[in-house]
């Protein structure tokens, strides 16, 4: 094991060495360090080794993590040294070039859906506290759905925010029910970034409390955003799903308009995206909020934009849209 261990370290420092740019160096990081990586498996068995083996063990793997992260970092930092811009000012604009983000287009046009629909937009703080991003959506610090959110922890009870549905406990605190609000906004989580997941994503939470909602009222809702997005009939298929602040809860796909449905790496080979987690809001994140769950009921949704833009503009390649290369955009007619 420790052989294979220092092989591994040999391995990743030839290829910082040898990496052309800072896109190398983050699928270099991902596939040494990240959750699916050699070092991660080794350390996740630990468990099954005695108390010396693991000591050695543990050593040998935070000293190889230790030396990869340091290369990486001084590769990183000479990649940016050596890059050098020229900047003409006295040449004209080009008037033609440059639009919106296609995240920012996708986004703007579902708010308009929902506007029409009686939906307020609203928004809040992208460094959230542990309360309203956690407790009032039914997610005690005991829940293990902690775990599954990869959060970004800044201490003192902060983090930047793995949704937007803190702004739905915002809204309710602040306007009680009846309610109707969307929340679109960016979103942070601790992944391993690949052709579709990336650490810092795009979403809209939708939340409708009022008498008498029910799953119909959610199913309407959906179909209609997606048919006015995509401007054609869209597959689509509910499958239970587990979401502390929905019961019951469930996973909205829709069939990948990048390959239609024969399977690519944007869908990981399925035919599908999970575009939509939604379900009936908790009565305990009613009751957290104040609202009598005897008296009302409602959905709750959140739309990820970013894969939400990925099928409308047919990008395979979620790393794409924080790339700022607009040769690369204009490949799909976005500039």
């Amino acid at each position: 094991m420790d052989e294979e261990l220092l092989e591994l370290k040999k391995q990743a420092l030839q290829e910082i060495a040898n990496a052309q740019d800072s896109s190398e160096i983050v699928q270099i990081k991902s596939k040494y360090l990240g959750k699916r990586s050699q070092i991660s498996r080794v350390m996740s068995s630990l468990k099954n080794y005695s108390i010396e083996e693991r000591r050695t063990l543990g050593q040998i793997c935070n000293t190889i993590k230790n030396e990869i992260v340091e290369a990486l970092k001084a590769k990183n930092n000479q990649l940016i040294s050596e890059t050098s811009y020229s900047i003409d000012i006295t040449m004209p604009v080009d008037e033609d070039r440059g639009s919106l983000s296609p995240i920012t287009i996708v986004g703007n046009e579902v708010c308009e859906i929902l506007e029409k629909m009686g939906f307020a937009i609203v928004s809040g703080p992208e460094i959230e506290d542990e309360y309203h991003n956690f407790d009032a959506l039914n997610i005690p610090s005991t829940h293990p759905a902690r775990d599954m959110q990869d959060t970004y922890w800044l201490g003192s009870h902060k983090l930047l925010r793995t949704h937007t549905s803190p702004c739905q406990v915002r809204a309710m605190e602040k306007y009680g029910a009846p309610l109707r609000i969307a929340a679109p906004g960016r979103c942070f989580r601790n992944e391993d970034i690949d052709a579709s997941h990336e650490n810092t994503f795009f979403q809209l939470e939708g939340m409708c409390i009022d008498k008498n909602i029910s799953i119909p009222n959610l199913i309407y809702v959906m179909k209609s955003i997606l048919s006015e997005i995509f401007d054609q009939e869209v597959q689509v298929r509910l499958r239970p799903g587990y979401f502390p602040f929905v019961e019951p809860g469930f996973e909205l796909d829709i069939k990948c308009l990048i390959c239609e449905g024969a399977g690519c790496s944007t869908c990981k080979g399925s035919g599908w995206i999970e575009l939509c987690p939604c379900g009936m809001i908790h009565p305990n994140v009613l009751r957290i909020n104040n609202i009598d769950p005897n008296e009302y009921s409602g959905f709750a949704f959140g739309i990820g934009l970013t894969r939400l833009a990925m099928m409308k503009y047919h990008i395979n390649d979620i790393r794409v849209f924080n790339t700022c290369n607009l040769e690369e955009l204009e490949q799909f007619g976005i500039v």
